[in-house]
């Protein structure tokens, strides 16, 4: 059990462990949560201003056949383009999932929950970024999306970061463990 704890970043605790020992460990994660968020974030961002410049108002760019290609498309709405009309629900949205990433972080001290909120953050950041600074104007601004799978929704990368932490925070749920590092069993 101490090894599995030592692995998933659980914080020491008892008699022996020095008062402040986990602070250290604490910052270390939210270093990791700010790193994962920049990279997230420049991925998308560069490639977003790449495909503007590049792809938009062009032919498709066909990858594997008919099964992928990149196609510039500008997305007022959220995923498979529903929501048109509520671009500044979901300026507002976004905002509030970094405020609250970043509350959190400062309880934070697993590696895990820290790569997985700092997907979420750039992501975020990402989409927000399109929101506030792209046309048609400040909180309406249209997500640039550009891969697209057949058979699928058109998206981005700041998607895909948003969906993997997702699905890595259901995934550290589920096997119990807490993003201040505990590990839990019910």
């Amino acid at each position: 059990m101490a090894e599995a704890e030592r692995i998933i970043g659980t914080p020491e605790v008892g008699d022996d462990a020095e008062p402040n020992s986990a602070e250290p460990r604490g910052r270390r994660r939210i270093v990791a949560l700010l790193v994962v968020a920049l990279l997230a974030y420049l991925l998308d961002l560069g490639s977003k201003m790449l495909v503007v410049a590049k792809l938009e108002h062009q032919p498709p760019i066909e990858l594997i056949g008919d099964l992928l290609r990149f196609e510039a498309i500008r997305n007022p709405g959220a995923a498979f383009g529903f929501g048109e009309a509520f671009t500044i629900i979901f300026t507002c949205i976004a905002a509030t999932v970094i405020v609250v990433i970043v509350r959190l972080a400062r309880k934070l001290y697993s590696l895990p929950w820290a790569i997985a909120l700092g997907l979420l953050l750039g992501g975020a950041l990402g989409n927000l970024t399109d929101r506030i600074f792209r046309s048609p104007g400040v909180f309406q601004g249209a997500v640039v999306d550009f891969i697209a799978p057949a058979h699928f929704a058109v998206f981005n990368l700041a998607d895909s970061a948003i969906v993997c932490g997702g699905i890595l925070i259901v995934l550290l749920s589920f096997k119990g463990l807490d993003p201040d590092g505990t590990v839990h069993k019910d």
